[in-house]
């Protein structure tokens, strides 16, 4: 079996040595080069035509994101951001998977050495996950601030929603490459959609920057979610980084519970918690949403849910990144509906426009 090729992209002689290390060694991957500039690493992608890139964002002579602009522009392929950058700045790591950068790993700021090698398993778990994935041009998303017009691809169904509906709640669970799947499911729901809860893997630090990045662009209030507030409709909430979400139930209203409470399935957030509590509380009221990534997180719960009385979307693997949880939902019959990313989101609208108060879905 041919190993993963591997071209590591820093200016730190340090770090391009330790990744060169790590990644040599791992039985099915190997280094064929290292570079410190962007401009190096164009012609090293050249001559060795490697599976996979790690791509530093401070580098001399070209930022790193320009670089991957134009990478993922003329020669798309599977890239990992490993950057001090992308644990300081969200913003650019965010950037960065918008660009089509398939995953990141912050390295640490200080004790580099040490901090690079407790990071070596996740580096290559998520190699490994990038020589897998699809990678293709992906449009420009649109300007921070920059609310969704009509006319546009996003624009939602203008049917009207009926008062049931908002009552009922959209769960979604989400990994690598979610973080523009979620995107596209938020930016056509309308601003009196129901309730959204979302479970994205990802680690502390970033989800205040991705939820306020969404917020920027999408009808609904997208925020991270608090311990105790009531989950109301026209809100979406994002599973902090770092910790579970599951909704509980307080009187008549449906809360956020937010723990700090250990792994599951190697996750936390995990979308395994979220959904088994939709599974429990809500019953027929969910709707649940299963989108890109690696692994099995979340989709025996998903056909908790389904066995519940959710009706249950799956991205299907044509428009996945990585199609590893949506493949397991499928294969644990989890699955009302098996979509194309673009088309879930109208999916869920029209299904909620057209079902009637007090009907709970035969499996």
């Amino acid at each position: 079996m041919a190993k993963i090729k591997v071209v590591v992209v820093d200016d730190s002689a340090l770090v391009r040595s330790l990744l060169t290390e790590i990644i040599n060694r791992q039985a099915d991957m190997t280094c064929v080069g290292a570079a410190a500039d962007p401009l190096v690493a164009r012609e090293m992608i050249r001559e060795t035509n490697p599976d996979v890139i790690t791509l530093d964002v401070e580098m001399p002579r070209m930022d790193g994101l320009e670089f991957l602009s134009r990478l993922m522009r003329l020669r798309p392929m599977p890239v990992v951001m490993v950057s001090t950058l992308t644990e300081q700045g969200a913003e650019t790591t965010l950037r960065a998977l918008e660009m089509g950068a398939v995953d990141f790993v912050a390295k640490p700021r200080i004790g580099v050495s040490s901090g690079l090698q407790e990071l070596a398993g996740d580096i290559v778990d998520k190699i490994r996950v990038a020589a897998a994935a699809h990678v293709r041009r992906l449009p420009p998303a649109p300007a921070a601030g920059t609310a969704p017009v009509g006319g546009g691809a996003h624009e939602a169904p203008r049917a009207a929603l009926p008062r049931v509906s908002t009552e009922k709640i959209i769960c979604i669970g989400a990994s690598t490459g979610g973080t523009e799947a979620i995107r596209e499911v938020l930016m056509p729901m309308p601003a009196d959609a129901p309730a959204i809860v979302i479970t994205q893997h990802m680690p502390p630090g970033f989800t205040t920057s991705f939820a306020n990045r969404l917020n920027t662009l999408c009808r609904i209030r997208v925020q991270e979610a608090r311990h105790g507030e009531r989950i109301l409709p026209g809100h979406a909430y994002i599973a902090p980084g770092g910790h579970h979400l599951r909704i509980d139930r307080s009187g008549s209203n449906y809360v956020a519970v937010v723990e700090d409470t250990e792994p599951v399935n190697r996750h936390r957030p995990s979308v395994e918690v979220l959904f088994k509590s939709a599974a429990r509380v809500l019953g027929p009221n969910a709707l649940g949403i299963m989108l890109t990534g690696m692994g099995a997180d979340g989709a025996q719960a998903m056909r908790e849910m389904k066995d519940a009385g959710s009706y249950n979307y799956v991205q299907d693997e044509a428009s996945c990144v990585v199609f590893g949880m949506p493949r397991m939902a499928i294969q644990c019959g989890a699955a009302h509906e098996i979509l194309p990313l673009t088309q879930i989101a109208n999916a869920v609208l029209n299904r909620l426009a057209s079902t009637p108060a007090g009907v709970r879905h035969r499996i």
